[in-house]
């Protein structure tokens, strides 16, 4: 994470810069603990740049002070909770009993393997690959011998179970990397956060490691897996039927084309079409009648066998039960996002533009605007097929 927005949470409230910074300090402690719980090994923050000592000494000292606090803190958790702790970054410009502290939290957590805690102080990226240009050099490893793994090992993560990074959250809107760890983050998954770091939450943490959780990483090769093929104007026609013959309460129509529908936009055997269209049917009178519970038990059926089938990477009973709330709470277009980011598995960025459409779609259907909706769906399911295709 870079841990970004102090200063302008502050201001926004008319309070001094390092108000801000102690409460980035406070929300980074809980951060780091929801991280543990959520099954991270290895967290990295930010939390001073090489660039930042150009800013006021008044604000230096204060940001130092945090540092002091945070540091006292750490050497409670750190044996507790059994984290390895590790500064990244130069350290002789540091004052000398942070240094001092620094030297003995990593002495103390040396052989703790459970959870790696980094901050990055007095850190710049090019800064890091520079440090280990020059180690390399003071050696004098020939120039043939020098590889990826020479140079990594003289990188500040060296030392390090799990070096590189998955996922790199940065708060207050920026979108930036600002050379954060350049080597590492290579093949890094981005999320950009809109709120200050002081309003970045362990639920929304949580949320970020959900979408994160969803995106296929294929490192620059190949994606081998099969994926949906269905005509986006036969699909759309056969959800227009649909809604119209559930609007016409025509019941045996509705499974008809129910079944039909599945089998076209999941490419679904004679079978097993029959078995989850029968399932979509009821979800759908179900929800007509506000029947939720066993609209949910319906739509678990459907898509339990949609990920038998499709061997995609959600839980059943999940995607029901975000489905079920959406049709109980009204959509919206974020609701939809979530939707088809969890039953699709790619981000919410990525279903932002199948979402809008969904919506679109929607409200003219509701309208009975029947030709706009027909219109909608068709580019719905074109931008849903460029992005799972």
């Amino acid at each position: 994470m870079i841990l970004d927005g102090n200063r302008r949470w502050a201001r926004a409230r008319g309070k001094e810069p390092w108000v801000g910074h102690k409460a980035g300090y406070e929300a980074v402690n809980r951060l780091a603990k929801a991280a543990r719980e959520l099954g991270v090994h290895t967290f990295t923050v930010w939390a001073f740049s090489t660039e930042n000592w150009d800013r006021p000494q008044s604000e230096l000292n204060e940001i130092f002070n945090v540092f002091r606090l945070a540091l006292s803190q750490a050497e409670k958790d750190v044996p507790k909770e059994k984290v390895r702790f590790i500064q990244l970054g130069r350290r002789d410009r540091l004052p000398a009993d942070i240094r001092d502290r620094l030297a003995k939290l990593e002495a103390i957590s040396k052989d703790f393997a459970a959870n790696v805690f980094n901050v990055a102080l007095d850190y710049g990226g090019q800064d890091e690959i520079v440090r280990a240009a020059r180690e390399i050099v003071k050696e004098k490893i020939p120039a043939e011998q020098i590889d990826t793994k020479v140079f990594a090992a003289h990188l500040d993560t060296a030392s390090q179970p799990y070096p590189y990074v998955d996922l790199f959250i940065r708060t207050s809107g920026e979108q930036r990397t600002s050379g954060l760890m350049p080597w590492q983050m290579a093949y890094a998954e981005l999320f950009w956060e809109q709120d200050h770091l002081p309003d970045f939450t362990p639920e929304k943490l949580k949320n970020a490691i959900l979408d994160y959780s969803r995106r296929r990483r294929r490192f620059g090769g190949n994606d081998i897996e099969k994926h949906l093929r269905f005509n986006p104007k036969v699909v759309a026609d056969l959800e227009l039927k649909w809604r119209h013959a559930l609007q016409a309460k025509e019941g045996e129509r509705l499974r008809d084309l129910a079944v039909r529908y599945v089998k076209e936009h999941y490419g679904l055997s004679k079978e097993l079409a029959k078995e989850a269209g029968l399932s979509l049917a009821k979800a759908l009178v179900f929800r007509q009648k506000q029947d939720w519970s066993r609209a949910k038990a319906s739509l678990e059926d459907l898509y339990g066998i949609l990920q038998k089938t499709l061997k995609l990477a959600f839980e059943p009973q999940i995607i029901a039960k975000i489905e079920v709330d959406l049709w109980r709470e009204g959509e919206s277009e974020e609701s939809l996002r979530n939707l088809l980011a969890e039953k699709f598995r790619f981000s919410t960025f990525q279903a932002a533009k199948s979402a809008h459409l969904a919506y679109l779609a929607d409200r003219a259907a509701d309208d009975k605007n029947w030709t706009k909706a027909r219109d909608y769906l068709v580019k719905f399911y074109t931008a849903l097929k460029e992005r799972v295709a």
